[in-house]
């Protein structure tokens, strides 16, 4: 396993640091201070090194649209309602940044700021990357202090380990992710990617993208992606509704190893099979990307990566059918996300 840390860009005059780990295999894991943000996840080929993930060169093109790419996010996925949540019997009104109601932590959350990082070599067959923050409810305006690290680590087995950690000095919400976006393939364009997601049904949405509380039956839809489906087909399925391609959240059971979904790309043989323990599944398939995202692989355009965020059902402060997110004063939750990868 080797590391290094470097300078990588300079934000609002803050030093934006770029932490790599490479393992035995030759495998690479970038992570910028910024956002906790995954900039890099490459494999070696005959060609060089290929990135897996979406990227961009410096850090003002991460911030400067609404797509959160490849950035961590909390202290909870998906959206509030209103940004309202009642917590033992107390609401709280959180602060609100799409429209009336609170994304992706709000305008305030993990993706916004600039965390501490380490790194961890003390053991031969994987190394970390620990970052550490404190989002104080007067600046995020969720109840309690918030203690969060995001800890990365690569292994000699290929795989990416991403564990969220926090406590709160109040009773809160936690419910992170990592807003990843994979391109497996050598194309511009996922289309040639095959998808699978061990669920039956996903969440009915309204015009806000709010779950109503219901779930939808995948089978015999676009939606079904059980036994594996080629993504361009899926989303040809689509063209006729307003976003032409998928903004969905998967109610995910988990198998007996954890895995909950799997993207390959047959041309190259690549994979990445993901794991986790929670039960919720966003995929987005880029449907509104704009030609101005300067990303390392060049302009934006629809389709050009799938993200895939492993989370609780969102919304559950308002939806308790959807099961408990809330963090006692006190306590540590732990949850964690794995990317397994082949080549």
């Amino acid at each position: 396993m080797q590391t290094t840390t470097n300078h990588w860009d300079t934000y609002q005059d803050q030093a934006v640091t770029e932490y790599t780990i490479e393992n035995d295999n030759g495998v690479k894991l970038s992570i910028l201070s910024w956002g906790a943000t995954l900039h890099k996840l490459t494999v070696p080929t005959g060609n060089g090194d290929h990135n897996l993930v979406l990227s961009y060169h410096k850090l003002a093109d991460y911030l400067d649209n609404p797509f959160y790419v490849c950035m961590g996010i909390g202290r909870t996925g998906g959206r509030i309602t209103r940004g309202q949540v009642t917590l033992n019997g107390t609401t709280t009104q959180l602060d609100t940044n799409e429209g009336h109601n609170t994304l992706h932590g709000g305008p305030h959350g993990f993706n916004t700021v600039n965390w501490a990082g380490a790194l961890d070599t003390s053991d031969p067959q994987q190394a970390k990357i620990i970052l550490t923050h404190t989002f104080k409810h007067t600046d995020d305006s969720f109840p309690g202090d918030l203690t969060a690290k995001m800890i990365y680590a690569l292994d000699n087995q290929d795989r990416v380990t991403l564990t969220f950690e926090a406590n709160s000095t109040a009773l809160t919400l936690f419910n992170p992710t990592l807003h990843v976006y994979f391109n497996l393939s050598d194309d511009q364009l996922i289309s040639g990617q095959t998808l699978q997601v061990n669920s039956q049904e996903h969440l009915a949405l309204d015009d806000e993208k709010l779950p109503t509380g219901k779930m939808i039956a995948n089978a015999g839809t676009p939606y079904d992606f059980a036994d594996g489906q080629n993504l361009g087909q899926a989303i040809r399925g689509l063209q006729d509704i307003p976003e032409k391609g998928f903004d969905d959240v998967y109610h995910v059971v988990p198998g007996t190893d954890g895995t909950i979904a799997k993207l390959s790309d047959p041309q190259t043989n690549r994979a990445v099979t993901i794991k986790s323990q929670r039960d919720g599944l966003v995929v987005f398939t880029a449907n509104s990307f704009t030609s101005d995202m300067k990303l390392t692989t060049g302009a934006g355009q629809p389709y050009m990566g799938i993200a895939l965020e492993a989370q609780s059902l969102p919304d559950s402060p308002n939806h308790p059918e959807f099961g408990d997110v809330s963090l006692p004063a006190g306590e540590t939750k732990r949850y964690d996300i794995t990317y397994e990868l082949t080549y």
